[in-house]
């Protein structure tokens, strides 16, 4: 099997599945409960919180587990929004944002709060110019995610944050991490943010699981009520072996992270550069920069995500056909249903109406070989005359 699906999930690291096994066996306690039991159940998860704030370079008080990204995005969104109400009801988002930001957005909009959707450039970055004119004294939040999941851009999120800092310092800001995490440097104090989300299973970790950084002082509510759980914010008996998992996923992608970026990137740039060398292919998201032989570059992009447009075919079918093969991709966003929909992505750098129908997310992660690249392009190009003749007729 080749599996280039990793941002829609990865595959779970083995050292974490046998620590999970472990954690939860030995240490089942609920970690509220005043016993031992319960008390080393939560020393667990104060480990673990501890961990990652000290990946994240933050204070572990900042750092308030969840079910995973949706949550994170939801409670960053709609808790800072309706805490903040009083000051404004003025919301800033991308065209680009994954369905747990926009859903939660559009969500607030019927509730009366004013939203404005910023467009993207080509390579599908928001530019600093449209986001510096949409700020005015009602806005009260801001969010634009660190790396897109369908074209892997990759926003200036520091550059960003800088600009509404000037404007007015008291506008929150939250990025959606969860493509980034792991991959790229996420420093939520040299960001200039005030959340970030992210995911476990996006790291080698547990599905069901994640965390949202919240800046010490931020105004937020919680969206979740019950037993009161980390001091208020989300309320609901902690997922010891999730967080604990978590927790060494994120010791474990974030480790070394530089080196295997690197890796990361030199397989992504070499598969960018075969790719575009098929008939009729094109590359979403790239910044236009060029290679030394005046080629096109993915310098600027994250390092993991192709997205790949294949004129003459349509995506499920060269799908299936790459999956007929043990060659897993995706044709939709990261965790989306199954159903197909126009991309929101796509459509918003303007790609070709006739390639939305016709466009592959191939997503690698740090255990993705050179063999299974060359692999996959050799299916590519076996396989697609084939269909374009077919589809052709």
């Amino acid at each position: 099997m080749i599996y280039l699906d990793n941002s829609a999930t990865t595959r779970q690291f083995d050292e974490v599945t046998q620590y999970m096994a472990e954690i939860a066996g030995a240490y089942f306690g609920n970690p509220s409960s005043m016993h031992l039991a319960g008390v080393d159940a939560e020393k667990i998860v104060r480990d673990s919180r501890e961990t990652i704030a000290g990946i994240l370079k933050a204070d572990p008080k900042e750092i308030v587990f969840t079910s995973g990204g949706t949550e994170s995005d939801n409670l960053a969104i709609a808790g800072c929004a309706y805490a903040n109400r009083r000051k404004g009801s003025h919301i800033i988002t991308s065209r680009i944002e994954h369905p747990a930001v926009l859903e939660t957005v559009r969500h607030l909009e019927s509730e009366g709060f004013k939203v404005t959707y910023l467009d993207v450039a080509k390579d599908g970055r928001v530019d600093p110019g449209s986001l510096r004119e949409a700020l005015c004294s009602d806005t009260i939040l801001v969010s634009v995610m660190h790396v897109n999941n369908e074209i892997g851009s990759v926003n200036d999120i520091e550059a960003l944050s800088g600009i509404v800092r000037s404007y007015d310092p008291s506008i929150l800001f939250h990025t959606d991490a969860v493509q980034s995490f792991g991959k790229l440097d996420v420093l939520p104090k040299k960001m200039g943010v005030d959340l970030v989300s992210v995911s476990a299973h996006k790291i080698h970790g547990p599905k069901g699981v994640g965390f949202l950084y919240v800046k010490n002082g931020t105004k937020i509510n919680p969206i979740l009520f019950g037993g009161g759980q980390q001091n208020g914010l989300r309320s609901g008996t902690e997922n010891v072996p999730g967080i604990a998992g978590l927790a060494l996923a994120s010791k474990l992608s974030c480790g070394s992270l530089g080196e295997k970026s690197q890796k990361l990137f030199e397989q992504k740039s070499y598969f960018v550069q075969e790719l575009l060398k098929l008939p009729e292919v094109t590359v979403n998201g790239l910044t236009g920069e060029k290679n030394a032989d005046n080629s096109p570059s993915a310098a600027g992009t994250a390092p993991h995500i192709i997205s790949a447009s294949f004129a003459g075919v349509r995506a499920e079918v060269l799908l299936h056909a790459l999956e007929a093969k043990e060659i897993y991709v995706s044709s939709g966003s990261a965790c989306s249903s199954n159903r197909p929909a126009k991309s929101a992505t796509l459509t918003a750098i303007g790609l070709d109406e006739k390639l939305l129908t016709s466009t592959l997310r191939f997503s690698m992660s740090q255990e993705t070989t050179r063999e299974e690249i060359d692999a996959t392009l050799t299916v590519l190009n076996d396989e697609l005359p084939k269909l374009r003749r077919y589809q052709r007729r």
